[in-house]
């Protein structure tokens, strides 16, 4: 039987962000029907010891190239061209987070049917983006507004496709009241966890004010995440609170699950693709609240009262105030029907059986 030879193209492994998404894929999927390498830039970044450890075939090779000059551009494309038909893919599937043309005309020119997979609610370059698509075999969107928004012309090419969190690394969790890395509260203490690479649309800023504006001395708040960046570092310095702390990025965050007692998502615009934190938190058996933007709402769909305006410091600290004033059995049966909601929309198996589907359909 021929197995169908699937190339994952992602620029980098330096987070674990998209670089899990496509680690899962080639972990989970069935070799008996496929044959998954990848493709990426370079061998840098924290993650690529994980990726190695598959051991599928990884190529380091420029999949794409710049447009400019434009004389060269032919030779440069079809170089790339060259690459995809001489390992005989039967699929590319791209997870570049870019508006670039050249990879997908570069499969087009090999002959190789080649997807991608829209994870933000960013459109860039409209002219790029459209072109990107309209080069495209098939488009998966990660939530389903972006279909309307982006692709309405384009609906017979476009499938949704959710991500998955592995309901059992992320299992249900006993509340703890400390962390490996000395982080220790008392039973009066109400722990508010978020997790997040700090980027401004992440919205954390409203999360540390609506904290402050409950002036409780037992809300304690942990932000785990990259700070290292302007954002960052501006949130960090200006923390006055002593209940807020900074906790710089974890490869386990199940520890903080582990503490919470609520997990908030506060992102301020619509560019969420589709949070995988929140549906971590919510695996492990933790109540989230995040704010009613794309791909949020999404994975709140079922929980519309677990929603807040984005950017509004008083719909927080209200959402907070009321999960803090729950009774324990109601706050206990709503983290058991929010891990329900994970086991049965956004599992990592019903992910990788979509993908293997959709696979097979092209």
């Amino acid at each position: 039987m021929h197995k169908i030879k699937i190339l994952y193209t992602i620029p980098n492994f330096k987070s674990a962000g998209s670089g899990k998404v496509v680690y899962d894929l080639v972990k989970g999927i069935d070799k008996d029907k496929f044959a998954p390498e990848i493709c990426c830039f370079h061998s840098e970044g924290g993650f690529f010891k994980e990726i190695e450890s598959l051991g599928v075939p990884i190529h380091i090779f420029p999949f794409t190239t710049n447009l400019k000059p434009y004389h060269s551009l032919l030779f440069r494309v079809l170089k790339i061209a060259k690459f995809f038909k001489n390992h005989q893919f039967d699929i590319i599937h791209s997870w570049h987070w870019s508006s670039d043309i050249t990879e997908p005309l570069a499969a087009k020119i090999a002959g190789v049917k080649w997807v991608y997979t829209k994870k933000a609610m960013s459109w860039g370059n409209p002219r790029l983006w459209k072109l990107r698509s309209r080069l495209s075999t098939k488009i998966l969107v990660l939530n389903k507004d972006m279909i309307p928004r982006y692709f309405e012309k384009l609906k017979s090419k476009t499938e949704l496709i959710y991500l998955g969190v592995d309901t059992v690394h992320y299992h249900p969790q006993q509340k703890k009241d400390s962390t490996t890395l000395g982080y220790d509260f008392d039973q009066k203490d109400f722990v508010i966890v978020t997790v997040a690479n700090l980027v401004p649309i992440k919205g954390v800023e409203y999360l540390i004010q609506a904290v402050s504006k409950l002036s409780d001395p037992h809300i304690k708040l942990l932000i785990v995440g990259d700070y290292q960046n302007e954002y960052g570092l501006r949130l960090k310095s200006n923390n006055k609170n002593n209940n807020i702390f900074f906790v710089d990025k974890q490869l386990d965050v199940r520890p903080y699950h582990a503490i919470a007692d609520l997990f908030v998502i506060p992102t301020k615009t619509s560019w969420e693709g589709l949070p995988v934190a929140p549906l971590e938190a919510m695996s492990s058996q933790r109540i989230v609240i995040g704010s009613n933007v794309e791909g949020v709402k999404e994975v709140l769909e079922s929980f519309k009262d677990f929603m807040f305006p984005a950017k509004d410091v008083n719909g927080i600290c209200n959402k907070i105030k009321w999960i803090k004033s729950l009774p324990k059995a109601e706050k206990e049966n709503y983290e058991l029907k929010m891990r329900e909601e994970v086991e049965h929309n956004f599992t990592l198996e019903k992910s990788l059986h979509l993908h293997e589907e959709f696979y097979l359909k092209l």
